[in-house]
C-alpha cells in the first residue's frame, strides 16, 4: 500500500494549525495529508491530550506533601483594667489601674521527608509590657522581651517507614501519568487506522464508479451494434431488448456507485473537518499497492508484545497494583514513632536582640526523647484494604495475561489475513485479465456468428464483477496491512510519525 512521506512529522501536543481549504472546489488529498489533517482537527485527540495533561498535573499534586510548609501568625493586644480595695487588712482603701501591651509572633516551618521522617521548627518571640499604678505608686515591666525556639524530629519506625511507604502515592501518580501518555498514543493510533480505512473506502468508491461507467460504455456499444444488425436484418429485434436491459442495469449500478462515492467522501470530510471550512469534495491521489512489512509469525508476536501500547499500559496497571498492595501491607502494621525535641528558652530582656542571642546560642537548652505507639486492636479496615489490594493485583496480572493472549491471536490473524489478501489480489488480477480476454474472444465469435448476444452480455457482466472483485481485493489488502501494522505496534513507525 502507499506509504507516508518519509519526511518526519512530529505531533507536539497538536500545535499544528489546521488547513483551511477552499470550500468551493474539490481538494486533492494524499493519504499522508489526510492523516495529518485528522490529527490536527480531531476532537477526540484533543480530549485525550487534555486527559494526559491533567494526569501529568497529578504528579505535581503528589509531590506537594514533601514541600516545606511555612506558617506564621502575629498578634497585638492592649488591655486596661482596674481594681480597688485595702492595701492590707483594716487599712485604707486604695485604687489600682493596670495597662498591658502584648505582642506575639509565631513562625512554624515543617517538612515531610521521603524516608518517613518529619521535621517541625517553631520560633516564638514575645513582648509583654505592663504599667501599673497602685495607691499613687507607678510600676512598669523592666524586661518585657522573651521567646522560645523548638525543633522536633519524628521518625516512623513501622507504619509509614521508608521510601516505599512514604512515596507510594507519588510513584502511583507518575505511573498514572505514564499510562495516560500511552492512552494518548493509543488514541492517535486508532485515529490513524480509522482515517486510512475511510480513505481507502473513498478510493474504492471512486474507482468502482469508474468501472461501472466503463461497463455502461461497453453495454451502450453492444446495444448500438445490435441495433445496426437489426436494421440490416442480420439479428432478430428481440436481441436488442436484452442489450437494452444490460444498459439499464449498468445505469442502475452507476446510480448506486455515485451514491456510495458521495457517502464515503462525506464520512471522510466529517472526520477530517469536524468544524467549518471543509472543501466541497475530496479527490484521493493515492492507491493501494502490494507491499507490507515482512515478518515471520514468531518475530511479529515478539514485536507486538514489546510495542503494543495497550500492553505497556496494562503492565503499568500491574505495577500500580503492586505498589498499592505493598502500601496496604504497610498499613496493617502498628504505628510506632520515635521523636526527639530540642526546646530553647531565653531570659527576659529590655530588647529583642539578647533574646535571639539566648535562643541562637542555646543558653537555656532542653531536650525530650520519646516513643509513640498506636494500633487498632482488630485493625479490620487495614486488613480489608489489604484483601482488596491483593485481589486488584491478581486481577491486573490475569488481565495482562489475557491481553497478551489476545494480542498474539490478533497478530496471527492479521498475518494470515495479509497473506491471504495478497494472494487474493493476484488471483483477482488474473481473473480480471482473463475475463477481458474472454470478452474480446466472445465479441469476435459473435461478429462471426459463432456466439450469441446472450453470451456476450453475460461475459460483460462477468468482467464488471471481476473488476469490482479486483478493486475490492486491493482495498481489503490495504486495510489488512493497516490492521497488521496496528497488531504488531508498528503503525506510527511505518507512517514515519512521532508522537510527543
Amino acid at each position: 500500500m502507499v506509504r507516508a512521506s518519509r519526511v518526519p512529522v512530529v505531533l507536539v501536543c497538536l500545535s499544528l494549525v489546521g488547513q483551511t481549504p477552499d470550500p468551493a472546489v474539490g481538494k486533492r488529498l494524499a493519504l499522508t495529508e489526510a492523516i495529518q489533517i485528522a490529527l490536527q482537527n480531531n476532537l477526540q485527540v484533543g480530549i485525550a491530550q487534555q486527559t494526559r495533561e491533567s494526569t501529568r498535573a497529578g504528579v505535581m499534586i503528589s509531590e506537594g506533601p514533601f514541600d516545606w510548609n511555612l506558617a506564621a501568625s502575629a498578634q497585638v493586644s492592649h488591655l486596661k483594667s482596674a481594681s480597688s480595695g485595702p492595701l492590707y487588712r483594716g487599712g485604707p482603701v486604695a485604687s489600682a489601674t493596670y495597662t498591658s501591651t502584648n505582642r506575639t509572633l509565631t513562625a512554624d516551618l515543617n517538612k515531610l521527608f521521603a524516608w518517613g521522617g518529619t521535621l517541625a521548627l517553631n520560633y516564638s518571640p514575645a513582648y509583654s509590657y505592663t504599667r501599673s499604678q497602685v495607691g499613687g505608686v507607678t510600676g512598669t515591666s523592666l524586661y518585657p522581651y522573651t521567646g522560645s525556639f523548638t525543633a522536633t524530629y519524628t521518625q516512623s519506625l513501622l507504619q509509614n517507614f521508608g521510601y516505599a511507604a512514604t512515596t507510594s502515592n507519588l510513584v502511583i501518580a507518575r505511573k498514572n501519568a505514564e499510562s495516560a501518555d500511552f492512552q494518548f498514543q493509543l488514541a492517535i493510533i486508532a485515529l490513524v487506522a480509522k482515517t486510512e480505512g475511510q480513505y481507502w473506502d473513498v478510493v474504492f468508491a471512486e474507482r468502482d464508479l469508474v468501472n461501472k461507467q466503463a461497463a455502461l460504455t461497453l453495454a451502450q456499444k453492444q446495444l448500438k451494434e445490435n441495433s445496426i444488425r437489426v436494421q440490416v436484418g442480420t439479428m432478430a429485434p428481440i436481441e436488442v431488448t436484452s442489450a437494452e436491459a444490460q444498459v439499464a442495469q449498468a445505469e442502475q449500478n452507476i446510480i448506486a456507485a455515485e451514491a456510495q462515492a458521495l457517502n464515503t467522501k462525506d464520512a471522510l470530510l466529517q472526520a477530517l473537518y469536524p468544524n467549518a471550512g471543509r472543501p466541497a469534495s475530496l479527490i484521493p491521489t493515492d492507491g493501494p499497492t502490494l507491499s507490507h512489512i515482512k515478518l515471520d509469525e514468531p518475530a511479529a508476536v515478539k514485536m507486538a508484545l514489546e510495542r503494543r501500547v495497550e500492553l505497556k499500559s496494562a503492565r503499568i496497571a500491574k505495577d500500580i497494583a503492586q505498589v498499592s498492595e505493598k502500601l496496604a501491607v504497610n498499613r496493617t502494621l502498628p504505628k510506632l514513632d520515635a521523636f526527639v525535641a530540642y526546646n530553647g528558652a531565653s531570659d527576659n530582656y529590655g530588647a529583642i536582640g539578647p533574646v535571639n542571642s539566648d535562643l541562637g546560642g542555646a543558653k537555656y537548652p532542653g531536650y525530650t526523647v520519646g516513643l509513640r505507639f498506636a494500633m487498632p486492636l482488630q485493625n479490620r479496615q487495614a486488613k480489608g484494604q489489604l484483601s482488596q489490594a491483593r485481589a486488584s493485583l491478581r486481577n491486573s496480572e490475569l488481565g495482562l495475561q489475557d491481553q497478551e493472549l489476545n494480542v498474539t491471536l490478533q497478530v496471527r490473524t492479521a498475518i494470515r489475513n495479509v497473506e491471504a489478501a495478497e494472494k487474493g489480489v493476484k488471483a483477482a488480477e488474473k481473473t480480471r485479465y482473463y475475463q477481458e480476454k474472454n470478452l474480446d474472444a466472445e465479441q469476435k465469435k459473435f461478429e462471426n456468428g459463432m456466439s450469441t448476444n446472450f453470451v456476450v452480455l453475460q461475459v460483460m457482466t462477468n468482467l464488471d464483477n471481476a473488476k469490482s472483485a479486483e478493486l475490492r481485493a486491493q482495498i481489503d489488502y490495504a486495510k489488512f496491512v493497516t490492521a497488521l501494522e496496528v497488531a504488531v505496534g508498528n503503525l506510527m513507525e511505518a507512517r514515519n510519525f512521532t508522537i510527543k
